[in-house]
């Protein structure tokens, strides 16, 4: 489904990244699959001057949510490793906003809009409704979806352009995001 946006609208690609897609040290299980939709996502964006936002995980090495530092993850996504690299065919605009997270050793953020600046960023902008899709349901989408709410965003998920990590806590996750207000498309 391409996106029917309005000239308030962006697109928002949560955590799109080698390490999370097959292959990679923390792989949702066919992540890449979301790919192709999102890149018809992004293809109609930008044909309708609509923002192109992508975030992503960017740890230093040491990171406080990685398992050798007692935190439930594996290594992912250091900093300037092939494995914190977008998936080479998410193609991303070059003028895509990227918005990195994650970067303080001893604290993890799930969401793209915690204390990153983007919420303000996007309403400076006159932006009211955010398009979301990406890397994992159950994590980082649903804690980016449920702030965007919070911060008085309406919310369309790309339901087919999004995988979870545990397919139980992805239906748990889709079902809190519908009753928060997000509308699953």
């Amino acid at each position: 489904m391409r996106p029917d946006y309005a000239p308030d609208d962006a697109l928002l690609i949560v955590d799109v990244q080698n390490d999370f897609c097959p292959g990679g040290a923390l792989a949702v299980e066919e992540g890449d699959q979301i790919i192709p939709r999102l890149n018809e996502a992004i293809e109609s964006a930008r044909s309708q001057g609509i923002p192109v936002i992508a975030s992503r995980d960017w740890h230093p090495r040491g990171h406080c949510s990685f398992s050798e530092q007692g935190g439930p993850w594996p290594e992912h996504c250091v900093q300037d490793t092939p494995g914190a690299d977008f998936h080479p065919r998410l193609a991303l605009p070059t003028d895509a906003e990227i918005i990195s997270k994650g970067q303080s050793p001893d604290r993890d953020q799930y969401s793209a809009l915690e204390d990153t600046g983007l919420a303000e960023s996007l309403k400076d902008r006159g932006i009211r409704r955010l398009w979301i899709g990406g890397l994992a349901q159950d994590v980082c989408v649903h804690a980016t979806v449920m702030d965007a709410l919070k911060a008085g965003f309406e919310v369309k998920l790309l339901r087919a352009s999004t995988r979870p990590v545990d397919a139980a806590k992805g239906r748990e996750a889709l079902e809190e995001m519908r009753a928060a207000g997000a509308e699953l498309v």
